[in-house]
């Protein structure tokens, strides 16, 4: 409770403040739409804050392909504030609102081939360093442990503790006699997947990019879910598919119960991607639309603004306490589903492993 004490002495009187000072400006109230969606997708530049008058952002490489004049390869400064650079701009609404564009000569804008580097990519490259950081850092103690060193401590003993976990309660028993190939990937996913929740949760800069939350990003770690998943299959579990042991006439000549076995390869993955992602997309538009809360209400009065920012707060708290929880939940939900899949997958092959190890 201390420490909710101290979270609550040091962000009620900012928030308060803000409050008062919107209020006594008269400001408009915000719209609270256009700032959700704006955190929730992606940009060509990074905004780190705004100190004073000046709006300080990291203007990402801008990599385009254009049909009639080839490859460009500029800074997104260059477009930043509705400007065109070399034809090129960003469309502030229709399809591809939000997106580069070309104005081609009659007038018309088409859509180049966009290989950007943007926020999102950005700061997928930063959580994959971060990930390679913490579990090479982990892995050097062991390297240079000696047999009769003691059990880790700190950092170290925090990751052997969750990795442990991880294989005892997950991997081996989900899995079965052929863990062992699959504990890297499954490791790998569940300290990815956490270290993108929870540097999605810093609301300063390098953290507060909705990682997790793009769904272009769960749909890779689906597909390479999809992959282990079929690729290692047994004859059994194929077998299961196309020729599943139930009365003949679901089989044949209609092949009811194959066609929902088969169309159950695709949804499995699909569930895994779509839940991770409305989770985390959730959150994060939970979040802000409580933070907007004391800016909309700071032209309705200093008591309302007040009574509201206060309950801005505490459910502000709450959420970010919740999503907290959530960032270790998705993790080790995606991580469990795919191992269990897997795991079903593997049948057949523990008999035969039981069978070589006997001769």
């Amino acid at each position: 409770m201390r420490i909710y004490r101290k979270i609550l002495v040091l962000v009620v009187p900012v928030l308060l403040l803000a409050g008062f000072s919107a209020f006594a400006e008269g400001k408009e109230s915000p719209d609270v739409k256009e700032i959700v969606m704006e955190h929730l997708g992606d940009s060509y530049w990074w905004h780190i804050g705004t100190f004073g008058q000046k709006d300080v952002s990291i203007f990402l490489p801008v990599i385009v392909h254009s049909p009639t004049s080839g490859w460009h390869c500029f800074s997104s400064r260059h477009l930043a504030d509705g400007a065109s650079y070399g034809g090129f701009s960003i469309a502030t609404d229709g399809r591809y609102k939000g997106k580069i564009v070309e104005t081609q000569a009659d007038g018309g804008t088409v859509r180049p081939f966009d290989i950007s580097i943007t926020k999102t990519t950005t700061g997928l490259l930063l959580n994959s360093a971060i990930t390679i950081a913490l579990v090479l850092g982990a892995a050097s103690w062991y390297r240079r442990k000696k047999a009769a060193a003691s059990a880790p401590k700190g950092f170290t003993g925090l990751m052997e503790m969750v990795t442990d976990y991880l294989v005892e309660d997950i991997v081996r028993p989900c899995i079965g006699p052929g863990w062992r190939k699959f504990a890297p990937f499954l490791l790998t996913i569940f300290f990815f997947i956490l270290v993108n929740n929870l540097m999605g949760l810093i609301p300063f800069f390098p953290g507060g990019v909705n990682v997790s939350g793009n769904i272009a990003i769960t749909l890779v770690l689906a597909v390479a879910a999809f992959l282990a998943i079929n690729i290692s299959g047994s004859r059994e579990y194929w077998k299961d598919i196309f020729w599943p042991d139930v009365p003949a006439w679901l089989k044949v000549p209609v092949p009811l119960i194959p066609l929902i076995e088969f169309v159950g390869i695709f949804t499995k993955p699909f569930a895994l991607m779509i839940r991770l992602f409305a989770n985390m997309m959730a959150g994060h538009a939970v979040i802000l639309c409580l933070v907007c809360v004391i800016f909309v209400t700071a032209g309705m009065g200093a008591v309302v603004n007040t009574s509201m920012t206060v309950v801005s707060v505490l459910f502000g708290i709450f959420m970010n306490c919740l999503e907290l929880l959530v960032a270790f939940l998705q993790a080790y939900v995606f991580t469990m589903l795919t191992a269990v899949f897997i795991g079903l997958a593997q049948e057949g092959k523990e008999t035969a492993v039981t069978h070589k190890k006997s001769n």
